[in-house]
C-alpha cells in the first residue's frame, strides 16, 4: 500500500518546504500538472517538475491532465518524473507513448475519467505500470469521493489479477481515512490524498493513518488472498 501525497492542496509558496514534512513517510510525490484545456485549471507544468526534482529525494508521481500527452508526456519522463501517467481520453497513441515513457525511464501510467470504462483498456495492460482510476471529475482539488467508482476500481483489479500483470491501480480523488478503506477492499493499492494530508496540522502523521487505514483494509479484502 503506497501514499502518494497530493501538493495540489499543499502551500504553492512553500512547496519545498511541503514536501520536507512528509519526506521520511510518503512514498511518492504527486504532481498534478493540469493545462486549462483538458480540464479547466491551470497548475504545474515542466518547469516546476524540473525545480520540484532538484529539492526533493522523493520520486515524483506526474498525473498529466493535458491535451496532446503524446507530444508533451515523454520531456516529464526525461526530465526524471518517476511515474507519468497521461489520460486515455487524450492520448492518441497510448501504447506508443507508454513505451516512449518506459524507455525513458518512467512508469507509465494510464489514467480514466469517471465515465470512462476500463474494459476496453484491457488490452493495454502489459504496456503499462499503473492504471489511475479517477474517484473525481480531474481539474479541482477538495472534492467529494465518488462512491459509484467502487466497482469500477474491482473491475480494474479484476483485470490487472486475472491477466496477471504487475500493474498498480492507483485512486485519485476524495481519498481520507474513510474512503481508503473502502478503495483499498475494491483493489486499489496506491492513494493519492490532498487535502486529508496537507489539510491537517499534521501532514506526515496524517500519511502515516492513511497508510495504517489501508493497509487493515486490504489484509481481509478479496484481492490480496
Amino acid at each position: 500500500m503506497q501514499i502518494a501525497p497530493s501538493i495540489l492542496s499543499a502551500d504553492f509558496a512553500r512547496l519545498a518546504d511541503e514536501i520536507g514534512v512528509i519526506g521520511d513517510v510518503a512514498d511518492w510525490v504527486h504532481v498534478d500538472v493540469m493545462d486549462n484545456h483538458f480540464v479547466p485549471n491551470l497548475t504545474f507544468g515542466l518547469s516546476m517538475v524540473q525545480a520540484l526534482l532538484k529539492n526533493t529525494s522523493l520520486p515524483l508521481d506526474c498525473h498529466l491532465m493535458i491535451d496532446e500527452p503524446d507530444r508533451h508526456a515523454p520531456a516529464y519522463a526525461e526530465a526524471g518524473a518517476r511515474s507519468v501517467t497521461f489520460h486515455a481520453e487524450a492520448a492518441q497513441a497510448p501504447v506508443r507513448l507508454a513505451r516512449a515513457l518506459r524507455s525513458a525511464g518512467a512508469r507509465a501510467g494510464l489514467a480514466i475519467r469517471p465515465a470512462t470504462p476500463i474494459e476496453p483498456y484491457a488490452d493495454l495492460l502489459p504496456e503499462i505500470d499503473t492504471v489511475l482510476v479517477m474517484t473525481v471529475e480531474p481539474g479541482f482539488g477538495g472534492q467529494s469521493f465518488l462512491d459509484i467508482m467502487l466497482p469500477k476500481i474491482r473491475r480494474a483489479r479484476q483485470l490487472v489479477r486475472d491477466g496477471e500483470h504487475a500493474v498498480w491501480v492507483q485512486v485519485d480523488g476524495g481519498v481520507d481515512a474513510n474512503t481508503i478503506e473502502r478503495c483499498a477492499e475494491a483493489g486499489a493499492d496506491v492513494f493519492v490524498a490532498g487535502n486529508s494530508v496537507y489539510g491537517c496540522d499534521d501532514p506526515a502523521e496524517a500519511v502515516v493513518r492513511l497508510r495504517e487505514a489501508a493497509v487493515k483494509a486490504g489484509e481481509s479484502a478479496w484481492w490480496t488472498h
